[in-house]
């Protein structure tokens, strides 16, 4: 992580609440550490094209921020229902702007049903659509190449016999 990336964000990656996306599984890994790739990757694509890249980049870190309050859902209403409360936890925690609410409100398009307003909520949706499949195939794999190493040390074990 460069430092700018981190300066840009410390108050939230300090910030006990935050931290708390540590305990929770997503696409394989933690919330927290979906949530930090996403950042980052918005960071690395807005930085130098984007005025605005901090306020985006810290929007992205914050929108999957939410603990307690949807665990309870069911998966799908988790899903469907968990920007609001990304939002609700942000507004909470942080002083957020405008295009920030409308990033964290809208990165589930089209399942959240709510369309990004601007250019910057549409980049971090792909992005975290991107991060989303790119955890999930390494988690499949990762999976996989268990399941096959576990598999063949059965057979080899059994032809020993």
């Amino acid at each position: 992580m460069d430092k700018e990336f981190y300066e840009i964000n410390k108050d939230i990656l300090e910030n006990e609440k935050f931290n708390e996306l540590k305990k929770y599984k997503h696409h394989g890994i933690t919330r927290y550490e979906h949530c930090l790739k996403v950042a980052y990757y918005t960071y690395k694509a807005t930085r130098k094209r984007n005025k605005n890249y901090k306020e985006v980049t810290r929007a992205a870190l914050l929108h999957d921020f939410f603990t307690d309050e949807v665990e309870i859902l069911s998966p799908f209403k988790r899903f469907a229902s968990h920007p609001k409360y990304a939002v609700e936890n942000s507004k909470k925690y942080f002083n957020i702007s405008k295009l920030q609410e409308d990033i964290i409100k809208s990165h589930m398009f089209p399942i959240g049903l709510t369309i990004p307003k601007y250019k910057e909520s549409w980049l971090v949706d792909l992005i975290d659509d991107y991060s989303a499949v790119v955890e999930r195939l390494s988690s499949f794999k990762l999976k996989l190449a268990t399941a096959s190493t576990f598999i063949l040390g059965l057979i080899l074990n059994i032809k020993k016999f």
